[in-house]
């Protein structure tokens, strides 16, 4: 039985996978593809992960996917803001369906140190 759970949560991180990966070929503006790729990369490896957990029953493997866990958790936004960020400010084409630009006027850079 706990192999079938493995095994399920294994294809449904691969298809989380190959969602994301369709994402950023068919996507149409940078923004959208980050999305995409952040999103559903982070939860197919978070199952994936969790697969690998089940089947191994062993402290070590649980604590080494704990960590990748955590890891990806913590550095798929961050990467995914600082993407966004990059492609705002050098300007890149925004595809259809956007409304309106909150941050357009706004001066994102950081302030210059006073000595």
């Amino acid at each position: 039985m706990i192999e079938w759970i493995a095994a399920f949560l294994l294809i449904s991180g691969s298809l989380f996978m190959l969602v994301a990966a369709i994402g950023v070929v068919k996507l149409s503006d940078v923004y959208m593809r980050m999305h995409a790729i952040t999103k559903a990369a982070s939860l197919g490896a978070i199952l994936m992960l969790a697969s690998v957990s089940i089947i191994y029953i062993q402290w070590i493997v649980w604590v080494e996917a704990l960590m990748v866990v955590v890891f990806v958790i913590i550095t798929a936004p961050i990467a995914s803001h600082m993407i966004a960020k990059a492609a705002h400010k050098t300007g890149m084409p925004k595809g259809p369906g956007y409304i309106m630009d909150e941050l357009e006027g706004v001066d994102t850079s950081l302030p210059e140190k006073e000595e």
